[in-house]
């Protein structure tokens, strides 16, 4: 097969999304070549011809970019217009798949998308008002799909329920865990015992539960929280024993995770929710939100609390240090069994099934 894949995502500063594309894309050359052609294309911005070809060195695959001016107007144009077909800058593909930040046409071949969530469905409050134009658009053409790869079974049943896709279409390719995220490196010293937290600074992610349990414990861990700067309503983070982090890269955020006394992810609403397991194949037990959006990631080797109780993350955040050793054994074990290979074979055979 020839496979035509929308890596337009990596022209920024790659979050959740951008981390499961360039992983994807990474296990499908891994178990798909040299018997079919990978093309990664985007049209991108001039930050995206320098970023993506980095974010894509070294694999086997040909990458096929064009700079455009204005590229994410000019990419939600052409998927509403629906002309011209991507084969006339790519050339005849057998499978299409594209990202969330398009639809683009095609004349043959399989159709192919990814969801992360629906959260910009459900929780129109959670996402900003492009977001939801963006991917609200891109949700109605995946009905056309033949395939629909999610992120989880949990994502799976809400996609057949909320957007009607028959459940056949729908292919589970769990995300992995990069190679950064290993017990073995350096640790991160804050100078004390620190709760560490991984998300980008937006109400969904949930960090006011979390300071205020923080406040609970009356200082018995520091806070610490890294992730990139986002949106919205944000929790004051100016408090005694906060310190902000930044946006990390890989190696530092897996020193940041050894270093931690406890891994928190208070999320009110994951497609799958990857820090979890990188924090798990890391060495930090781990809690995480009650939410059922996070069952697969956290599987049986996570203290779970609701995202709506301080008090039960504080009491929960103390369970998890007292447990340690039980729950990085239980996470370590966990974490080995999502791997991007994995998530590449997965996709494959969707597409296998497919043709």
């Amino acid at each position: 097969m020839r496979i035509a894949f929308d890596v337009s995502p990596l022209s920024h500063e790659p979050t959740g999304i951008g981390n499961y594309i360039r992983g994807s894309v990474a296990g499908l050359a891994e178990v798909a070549t040299p018997e079919h052609e990978i093309v990664a294309f985007a049209p991108t911005s001039p930050e995206g011809m320098r970023r993506i070809p980095q974010l894509l060195a070294g694999l086997p695959l040909t990458l096929k970019l064009r700079l455009l001016p204005f590229a994410h107007q000019w990419r939600q144009a052409w998927s509403r217009l629906g002309h011209p077909a991507l084969e006339r800058f790519l050339g005849p593909f057998d499978v299409l798949h594209y990202s969330d930040w398009m639809f683009p046409p095609q004349r043959a071949g399989v159709r192919s998308t990814v969801i992360h969530d629906l959260v910009p469905l459900h929780h129109r409050e959670w996402v900003t008002p492009r977001t939801y134009s963006m991917h609200s658009a891109k949700y109605r053409d995946a009905r056309s799909c033949d395939t629909v790869i999610v992120n989880s079974a949990f994502t799976g049943r809400d996609v057949a329920a909320t957007l009607g896709v028959e459940r056949e279409r729908i292919h589970v390719a769990t995300p992995g865990v990069g190679a950064s995220f290993t017990t073995d490196g350096r640790s991160v010293d804050l100078g004390e015992a620190y709760v560490l937290t991984v998300a980008t600074l937006e109400p969904r992610k949930n960090l006011q539960v979390l300071v205020d349990a923080h406040r609970l414990l009356g200082g018995r861990f520091l806070l610490g929280i890294a992730g990139a700067t986002g949106w919205g309503e944000q929790p004051s983070l100016e408090l005694p024993g906060i310190v902000r982090l930044g946006r990390p890269d890989d190696d530092e955020l897996a020193a940041l995770y050894r270093g931690a006394a406890v891994f928190a992810y208070p999320s009110r609403y994951e497609g799958f929710g990857i820090p979890v397991v990188e924090a798990m194949a890391s060495g930090v037990p781990v809690v995480a939100s009650s939410h059922a959006s996070l069952d697969e990631a956290a599987g049986d080797a996570a203290v779970r609390a609701d995202p709506d109780e301080p008090r039960a993350w504080a009491d929960a955040l103390v369970e998890a240090h007292e447990r340690r050793d039980e729950l990085v054994a239980r996470g370590l074990e966990h974490a080995r069994g999502f791997t991007w290979r994995r998530t590449g074979e997965a996709i494959l055979a969707a597409w296998e099934t497919a043709t």
